[in-house]
């Protein structure tokens, strides 16, 4: 399996800007584009190439990544009038890695079959740290052929590519059930962290205790660290919750499944972003208790003065 000529990457975050970084450190010749002039200078000072338009993205490439951030956003890229349908080439393979509604991607799926397009459902997970390194997991569903053009690419990005089947959707509803438990295991860190403090024990012990007993998760350990610092800079922030969650909530209503859990947490998110945190760190959420409770969270640490 080879790789395809070259690659396009469409929302250089931190996701996309990792995925972009990585093919460019295995060899794969690389474009990108994104409205942020700041992100786009990361990925040509790395070597790759900057499009002045999706247009002019498609032009040059076989196979496009698209991480933006929602649905919408992926309509616009893959449709718009200056959209990837309009000048990919016959042949070529579109990797949409948003997450979404799973009914979406057949639907798109279909569209861009009816130009010679293949498309995969690849949703990514692992952070921007991951991402950057090359490590983030993607769960893929496509058609075997557009497997077949670009398996080799996806495995060079990522750290762990899963084969979920031979239609679109069902790797947007694997990162649908990801988002779920993400979620929850955020707030649930928050309120618990907010519980410890509240009852007089140190953050800080608090967090060294229960990352090495059998209440911990990968969001608990990831996630207080921020709030132990007192740093909310977003790297996956709030709003990005109420958008996940609410995917979830509402494919379960369309299958009549309860998700009390879920429900719960999409409720403190809302509060969060209500109490004017939803741009903040998806930590933010003990901020919300922190409100109902006056506990005091921890703070940055002093800056050295300047001279």
């Amino acid at each position: 399996m080879t790789l395809p000529t070259t690659l396009g990457v469409i929302g250089l975050g931190s996701m996309g800007r990792g995925a972009a970084l990585s093919a460019l450190k295995r060899g794969v010749p690389t474009w990108g584009f994104d409205l942020n002039p700041t992100a786009c200078a990361s990925v040509a000072e790395a070597g790759g190439r900057i499009a002045a338009s999706v247009a002019e993205l498609a032009r040059h490439c076989d196979a496009v990544q698209v991480l933006v951030v929602n649905a919408a956003q992926t309509e616009g890229v893959l449709f718009g009038d200056d959209g990837l349908a309009a000048h990919l080439k016959p042949g070529s393979v579109v990797i949409t890695s948003a997450t979404v509604d799973p009914t979406l991607p057949p639907l798109w799926e279909a569209r861009l079959a009816e130009r010679g397009l293949h498309l995969i459902d690849a949703p990514v997970s692992g952070g921007a740290a991951k991402a950057a390194n090359g490590e983030m997991t993607v769960m893929a569903s496509g058609k075997p052929e557009a497997f077949a053009a670009v398996g080799a690419l996806l495995d060079a990005v990522a750290g762990k590519v899963y084969r979920l089947g031979d239609k679109a959707g069902v790797g947007s509803t694997v990162k649908m059930v990801n988002q779920h438990l993400a979620g929850v295991h955020i707030a649930a860190a928050c309120e618990a962290m907010a519980l410890g403090i509240k009852a007089g024990a140190d953050p800080h012990k608090l967090y060294e205790v229960i990352t090495h007993s059998a209440g911990s998760s990968w969001m608990f350990a990831n996630r207080v660290p921020h709030i132990l610092a007192g740093d909310y800079t977003p790297l996956s922030a709030v709003n990005i919750f109420i958008k996940d969650l609410g995917i979830v909530l509402d494919a379960a209503r369309k299958l009549a499944f309860p998700l009390p859990l879920a429900a719960a947490a999409h409720q403190l998110y809302l509060g969060t972003a209500g109490a004017g945190h939803g741009a903040e760190d998806d930590s933010a959420v003990i901020k919300l208790y922190a409100a109902l409770s006056g506990i005091t969270l921890p703070q940055p640490a002093a800056k050295d003065a300047q001279p």
